[in-house]
């Protein structure tokens, strides 16, 4: 089995626990705006590797991934559309290393396809761009009725999750949007961690260098207190969705 990838990175430390082997795939069904890595969106381009090739490239570092509670991170691009292949070098990481594995994903997924990779996935970083659908498919081009439900077979298989989320001032930051993220959030018993990301332009130069148009040219950066409310606003809904769940888990029968 073979792999189209990207590129790697040894010494990754925002992307799960500790320090962590990245690999990063090629492919994604997603176009988003800000997106960072448009360079990988193209599934006809990138290297081919096999499961074991990769091995070899995490087996020099495994001691630093070890002794930092660390372990294998997989993102893109969008890992799922490879599923059976990260779900054999997760399989073969866990059987040789008992190595932590996570899978950075936009839940843009069938649940089935990846229902073997999720077997052996302990931790899903899960970016959740927007909860309003038309706003969705503009910044992604895509609807986010999949993702929904990729997300709610998460909280049904118990998969730990760190939910993320891009704050883009003027398209990510509405209050009602924010709110209702945090009450889905509030919803699910599976979610460990809930991290705000401000949006930045250090991927520009990509979108240039494929000769594209940056569609956010313009946007700027969110401020201290701007991510600082977005956060209160977010845990004013997780909380309405724990204590909404509360009460439906309390009532009667009729």
């Amino acid at each position: 089995m073979k792999g189209r990838i990207h590129s790697i990175e040894t010494f990754g430390t925002v992307d799960g626990p500790g320090i962590r082997f990245v690999l990063f795939m090629q492919g994604c069904a997603l176009q988003c705006a800000y997106c960072h890595n448009p360079d990988t969106w193209d599934t006809t381009i990138g290297t081919q590797v096999t499961v074991e090739e990769v091995l070899a490239k995490i087996e020099p570092y495994l001691e630093y991934y070890r002794r930092s509670g660390g372990g294998i991170t997989v993102t893109g691009g969008e890992p799922t559309l490879q599923a059976p292949f990260v779900a054999e070098l997760f399989r073969e990481c866990k059987k040789r290393w008992n190595l932590h594995t996570a899978l950075d994903s936009s839940g843009f997924c069938d649940p089935q396809h990846a229902k073997e990779l999720l077997e052996v996935t302990d931790l899903v970083l899960l970016d959740l761009k927007m909860m309003d659908r038309e706003g969705h498919i503009k910044l992604t081009s895509q609807p986010n009725d999949r993702i929904l439900r990729f997300t709610a077979y998460l909280a049904e298989r118990q998969n730990q999750i760190w939910v993320r989320h891009v704050l883009i001032p003027g398209i990510t930051d509405s209050p009602t949007d924010l709110y209702e993220m945090g009450r889905l959030i509030g919803t699910m018993p599976n979610v460990q961690k809930v991290e705000l990301l401000p949006y930045h332009r250090m991927g520009v130069y990509k979108w240039q260098q494929l000769g594209k148009e940056y569609p956010l040219e313009g946007v700027r950066e969110p401020e201290k207190q701007e991510v600082d409310r977005a956060n209160a606003m977010v845990q004013a809904g997780i909380k309405a969705g724990k204590e909404e769940k509360k009460n439906k888990v309390g009532k009667p029968a009729s």
